[in-house]
Protein backbone atom coordinates (compact mmCIF):
# COMPACT_ATOMS: atom_id res chain seq x y z
CA UNK A 1 0.00 0.00 0.00
CA UNK A 2 1.18 3.50 -0.94
CA UNK A 3 2.64 5.64 2.22
CA UNK A 4 2.34 9.65 1.24
CA UNK A 5 3.83 12.21 3.23
CA UNK A 6 1.45 15.46 3.53
CA UNK A 7 3.45 18.82 4.78
CA UNK A 8 0.47 21.31 5.36
CA UNK A 9 0.34 23.89 8.24
CA UNK A 10 -3.24 24.56 7.40
CA UNK A 11 -5.33 22.71 9.51
CA UNK A 12 -8.62 22.29 7.36
CA UNK A 13 -6.64 21.84 4.57
CA UNK A 14 -4.55 19.37 5.94
CA UNK A 15 -7.51 17.25 7.44
CA UNK A 16 -9.13 17.55 3.74
CA UNK A 17 -6.41 15.95 1.98
CA UNK A 18 -5.39 13.57 4.38
CA UNK A 19 -9.20 12.31 4.19
CA UNK A 20 -9.59 12.17 0.10
CA UNK A 21 -6.31 10.32 0.53
CA UNK A 22 -7.56 7.42 2.79
CA UNK A 23 -10.84 7.09 1.60
CA UNK A 24 -8.82 6.06 -2.11
CA UNK A 25 -7.05 4.05 0.00
CA UNK A 26 -3.52 5.25 1.21
CA UNK A 27 -2.04 5.25 3.81
CA UNK A 28 -1.31 8.88 5.07
CA UNK A 29 1.16 10.75 7.58
CA UNK A 30 0.92 14.49 8.36
CA UNK A 31 3.27 17.34 9.56
CA UNK A 32 2.92 20.84 10.03
CA UNK A 33 6.33 22.08 8.84
CA UNK A 34 8.88 21.80 6.20
CA UNK A 35 11.64 21.00 8.84
CA UNK A 36 9.21 17.92 10.15
CA UNK A 37 8.68 16.95 6.77
CA UNK A 38 12.18 16.80 5.83
CA UNK A 39 12.99 14.43 8.90
CA UNK A 40 10.66 12.08 8.42
CA UNK A 41 11.54 11.84 4.35
CA UNK A 42 15.45 11.55 5.46
CA UNK A 43 14.45 8.62 7.84
CA UNK A 44 11.46 7.02 6.55
CA UNK A 45 10.37 5.69 2.97
CA UNK A 46 7.59 7.45 1.57
CA UNK A 47 6.33 6.84 -1.82
CA UNK A 48 4.93 10.57 -2.24
CA UNK A 49 5.25 13.96 -0.54
CA UNK A 50 2.68 16.47 -1.16
CA UNK A 51 3.68 20.25 0.20
CA UNK A 52 2.11 23.00 1.09
CA UNK A 53 4.50 26.43 -0.42
CA UNK A 54 4.27 28.68 2.60
CA UNK A 55 5.25 27.02 6.01
CA UNK A 56 7.38 27.46 8.71
CA UNK A 57 10.28 25.85 9.85
CA UNK A 58 11.10 25.33 5.94
CA UNK A 59 8.74 26.88 3.23
CA UNK A 60 8.01 23.78 0.80
CA UNK A 61 10.48 25.62 -2.24
CA UNK A 62 13.56 24.89 0.42
CA UNK A 63 11.91 21.58 0.87
CA UNK A 64 12.01 20.71 -2.56
CA UNK A 65 15.84 21.76 -3.12
CA UNK A 66 16.67 19.55 -0.15
CA UNK A 67 14.30 16.45 -0.78
CA UNK A 68 16.22 16.43 -4.43
CA UNK A 69 19.35 15.64 -2.67
CA UNK A 70 18.23 12.63 -0.84
CA UNK A 71 19.38 9.19 -2.65
CA UNK A 72 16.28 7.83 -3.34
CA UNK A 73 13.80 10.99 -2.84
CA UNK A 74 10.04 10.43 -3.43
CA UNK A 75 7.75 12.58 -6.54
CA UNK A 76 6.47 15.77 -4.97
CA UNK A 77 3.17 17.22 -5.75
CA UNK A 78 3.18 21.09 -4.75
CA UNK A 79 -0.18 22.64 -3.41
CA UNK A 80 -0.51 26.30 -2.96
CA UNK A 81 -2.98 29.29 -3.27
CA UNK A 82 0.15 31.23 -4.75
CA UNK A 83 -0.57 31.21 -8.03
CA UNK A 84 2.03 33.54 -9.63
CA UNK A 85 4.31 32.14 -12.29
CA UNK A 86 7.27 33.04 -10.41
CA UNK A 87 6.13 30.30 -7.94
CA UNK A 88 5.25 27.75 -10.63
CA UNK A 89 8.63 28.17 -12.26
CA UNK A 90 10.36 28.14 -8.66
CA UNK A 91 8.38 24.25 -8.10
CA UNK A 92 9.29 23.51 -11.71
CA UNK A 93 13.42 24.20 -11.55
CA UNK A 94 13.27 22.15 -7.47
CA UNK A 95 12.18 19.07 -9.66
CA UNK A 96 8.54 19.45 -8.09
CA UNK A 97 6.27 16.59 -10.60
CA UNK A 98 3.66 18.65 -10.02
CA UNK A 99 1.38 21.18 -9.25
CA UNK A 100 -2.44 21.87 -7.73
CA UNK A 101 -3.36 24.72 -6.82
CA UNK A 102 -5.97 25.81 -3.49
CA UNK A 103 -8.62 25.19 -3.19
CA UNK A 104 -8.46 21.29 -3.59
CA UNK A 105 -10.39 19.55 -5.76
CA UNK A 106 -10.45 16.16 -4.85
CA UNK A 107 -10.78 14.60 -8.48
CA UNK A 108 -7.85 16.02 -9.42
CA UNK A 109 -5.89 15.75 -6.29
CA UNK A 110 -6.36 12.18 -6.72
CA UNK A 111 -5.51 11.96 -10.77
CA UNK A 112 -2.35 13.80 -9.82
CA UNK A 113 -1.47 11.50 -6.73
CA UNK A 114 -1.92 8.31 -8.84
CA UNK A 115 0.40 9.88 -11.65
CA UNK A 116 3.20 10.55 -9.19
CA UNK A 117 2.57 7.05 -7.91
CA UNK A 118 3.64 5.48 -10.82
CA UNK A 119 6.62 7.71 -12.01
CA UNK A 120 9.94 5.88 -11.74
CA UNK A 121 12.67 7.05 -9.24
CA UNK A 122 14.95 6.82 -12.48
CA UNK A 123 12.63 9.43 -14.13
CA UNK A 124 14.16 12.14 -16.43
CA UNK A 125 13.66 15.68 -14.56
CA UNK A 126 11.86 18.78 -16.57
CA UNK A 127 14.48 21.14 -16.70
CA UNK A 128 13.64 24.90 -16.47
CA UNK A 129 16.21 27.36 -18.84
CA UNK A 130 14.73 30.35 -18.44
CA UNK A 131 12.07 31.78 -16.12
CA UNK A 132 11.43 35.62 -16.71
CA UNK A 133 7.64 37.06 -16.54
CA UNK A 134 7.42 36.98 -20.13
CA UNK A 135 10.04 34.67 -21.43
CA UNK A 136 9.96 30.64 -20.33
CA UNK A 137 12.11 28.06 -21.31
CA UNK A 138 11.88 24.31 -20.77
CA UNK A 139 13.78 21.04 -21.88
CA UNK A 140 11.47 18.47 -21.56
CA UNK A 141 12.07 14.66 -21.65
CA UNK A 142 10.39 12.85 -24.62
CA UNK A 143 8.04 10.67 -22.86
CA UNK A 144 4.14 10.36 -22.72
CA UNK A 145 3.93 11.20 -19.44
CA UNK A 146 6.02 14.43 -19.72
CA UNK A 147 3.79 16.24 -21.99
CA UNK A 148 0.63 15.41 -19.42
CA UNK A 149 2.69 17.35 -16.98
CA UNK A 150 3.31 20.12 -18.83
CA UNK A 151 -0.09 20.08 -19.54
CA UNK A 152 -1.04 20.82 -16.47
CA UNK A 153 2.37 23.11 -15.28
CA UNK A 154 0.44 25.56 -18.22
CA UNK A 155 -2.63 25.34 -16.92
CA UNK A 156 -0.96 27.36 -14.01
CA UNK A 157 1.17 29.30 -15.57
CA UNK A 158 -1.30 31.13 -17.44
CA UNK A 159 -3.78 31.54 -14.23
CA UNK A 160 -4.17 35.12 -14.93
CA UNK A 161 -6.35 33.92 -17.90
CA UNK A 162 -10.22 32.99 -18.40
CA UNK A 163 -10.95 29.22 -17.62
CA UNK A 164 -11.83 28.28 -20.76
CA UNK A 165 -9.27 30.35 -22.67
CA UNK A 166 -6.55 28.72 -20.61
CA UNK A 167 -7.83 25.43 -21.65
CA UNK A 168 -7.93 25.79 -25.25
CA UNK A 169 -4.30 26.97 -24.45
CA UNK A 170 -3.51 24.07 -22.39
CA UNK A 171 -4.94 21.30 -25.02
CA UNK A 172 -3.49 22.72 -28.09
CA UNK A 173 0.07 23.23 -26.49
CA UNK A 174 -0.67 19.31 -25.42
CA UNK A 175 -1.41 18.29 -28.60
CA UNK A 176 1.54 19.90 -30.26
CA UNK A 177 3.56 18.91 -27.65
CA UNK A 178 2.82 14.70 -27.57
CA UNK A 179 3.21 14.90 -31.27
CA UNK A 180 6.50 16.48 -31.22
CA UNK A 181 7.40 14.08 -28.21
CA UNK A 182 6.12 10.90 -30.73
CA UNK A 183 7.97 11.64 -33.97
CA UNK A 184 9.99 14.16 -32.91
CA UNK A 185 11.57 12.04 -29.83
CA UNK A 186 10.26 8.79 -30.68
CA UNK A 187 9.32 8.03 -27.17
CA UNK A 188 13.26 8.45 -26.02
CA UNK A 189 13.29 10.21 -22.82
CA UNK A 190 17.04 10.54 -23.11
CA UNK A 191 15.97 12.96 -25.90
CA UNK A 192 14.73 16.63 -24.96
CA UNK A 193 11.84 18.73 -26.80
CA UNK A 194 12.76 21.96 -26.26
CA UNK A 195 9.72 25.22 -25.44
CA UNK A 196 9.88 28.61 -25.03
CA UNK A 197 6.02 30.54 -23.61
CA UNK A 198 6.20 34.10 -24.61
CA UNK A 199 3.50 36.65 -23.22
CA UNK A 200 3.19 40.08 -24.56
CA UNK A 201 0.83 42.33 -24.05
CA UNK A 202 -2.10 41.14 -26.09
CA UNK A 203 -0.37 37.87 -27.78
CA UNK A 204 0.49 34.43 -26.18
CA UNK A 205 2.64 32.20 -28.37
CA UNK A 206 4.67 28.79 -27.74
CA UNK A 207 7.35 27.50 -29.88
CA UNK A 208 7.86 23.89 -29.96
CA UNK A 209 11.00 22.48 -31.10
CA UNK A 210 11.66 18.33 -31.38
CA UNK A 211 15.19 16.65 -31.60
CA UNK A 212 14.22 14.75 -34.77
CA UNK A 213 15.13 15.61 -38.61
CA UNK A 214 11.41 17.23 -39.11
CA UNK A 215 8.56 15.85 -41.33
CA UNK A 216 6.64 15.45 -44.43
CA UNK A 217 2.88 15.74 -43.44
CA UNK A 218 1.59 13.86 -45.93
CA UNK A 219 4.09 11.30 -44.79
CA UNK A 220 1.90 10.90 -41.12
CA UNK A 221 -0.43 8.37 -41.52
CA UNK A 222 -1.66 8.47 -37.72
CA UNK A 223 -3.03 12.08 -38.06
CA UNK A 224 -7.20 12.26 -38.29
CA UNK A 225 -5.63 15.31 -40.76
CA UNK A 226 -4.89 13.23 -43.57
CA UNK A 227 -7.78 11.06 -43.37
CA UNK A 228 -10.81 13.36 -43.66
CA UNK A 229 -12.78 10.37 -45.43
CA UNK A 230 -12.77 7.92 -42.86
CA UNK A 231 -11.97 9.83 -39.92
CA UNK A 232 -11.22 6.53 -37.59
CA UNK A 233 -9.09 5.39 -40.03
CA UNK A 234 -6.11 6.35 -38.49
CA UNK A 235 -6.58 4.86 -34.92
CA UNK A 236 -5.36 1.08 -36.17
CA UNK A 237 -2.34 3.28 -37.63
CA UNK A 238 -1.32 4.69 -34.05
CA UNK A 239 -2.07 1.81 -32.18
CA UNK A 240 0.20 -0.22 -34.25
CA UNK A 241 3.09 2.49 -33.90
CA UNK A 242 2.24 1.82 -30.13
CA UNK A 243 1.22 5.87 -30.19
CA UNK A 244 -1.14 7.06 -27.83
CA UNK A 245 -5.16 7.15 -28.46
CA UNK A 246 -6.31 9.95 -30.14
CA UNK A 247 -4.46 11.71 -32.95
CA UNK A 248 -7.65 14.33 -33.25
CA UNK A 249 -5.52 17.37 -31.91
CA UNK A 250 -3.90 18.48 -35.36
CA UNK A 251 -7.12 19.94 -36.45
CA UNK A 252 -8.09 20.92 -33.26
CA UNK A 253 -5.04 22.70 -32.79
CA UNK A 254 -5.58 23.99 -35.97
CA UNK A 255 -9.49 25.63 -35.38
CA UNK A 256 -8.20 26.97 -31.60
CA UNK A 257 -4.93 28.87 -32.83
CA UNK A 258 -4.80 32.43 -34.30
CA UNK A 259 -1.58 31.89 -35.76
CA UNK A 260 -0.09 28.37 -36.16
CA UNK A 261 3.50 28.18 -38.65
CA UNK A 262 6.03 25.59 -38.46
CA UNK A 263 10.03 25.98 -39.62
CA UNK A 264 11.08 24.62 -43.20
CA UNK A 265 12.10 20.99 -41.61
CA UNK A 266 8.99 21.07 -39.57
CA UNK A 267 10.76 20.10 -36.23
CA UNK A 268 9.71 23.69 -35.40
CA UNK A 269 6.06 25.13 -34.77
CA UNK A 270 4.71 28.10 -33.47
CA UNK A 271 1.44 28.62 -31.56
CA UNK A 272 -0.01 32.37 -31.07
CA UNK A 273 -3.65 33.13 -29.35
CA UNK A 274 -4.45 36.71 -29.52
CA UNK A 275 -5.44 38.02 -25.77
CA UNK A 276 -7.67 40.76 -27.04
CA UNK A 277 -7.59 42.15 -31.26
CA UNK A 278 -4.46 42.78 -32.32
CA UNK A 279 -4.04 45.97 -34.37
CA UNK A 280 -4.33 46.52 -38.10
CA UNK A 281 -0.62 45.90 -39.05
CA UNK A 282 0.94 45.00 -42.27
CA UNK A 283 2.03 40.91 -42.90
Amino acid sequence: MSKILIAEDDGPTRVLVEAILEDAGYTTETVTDGKKAFDRIATTSFDLLLTDIWMPGLNGLELLSKVKTLPSPPPVIVMTSDDTSDTLLKAIREQAYHYIPKPIDPQELTRLVQDGLSASRQETFIEVTSATPNWVEILVPCDQKSAGRMRNFVMQLEADLPEDLRETIAMSFYELLANAIEWGGKLDPSKKVRIAFLRFERMLMFRIADPGPGFDMDELEHAALNNPDDPIAHMSVRENQGLRPGGFGLLMVKTSADELIYNEARNEVAFVKYLDPPKDTKR
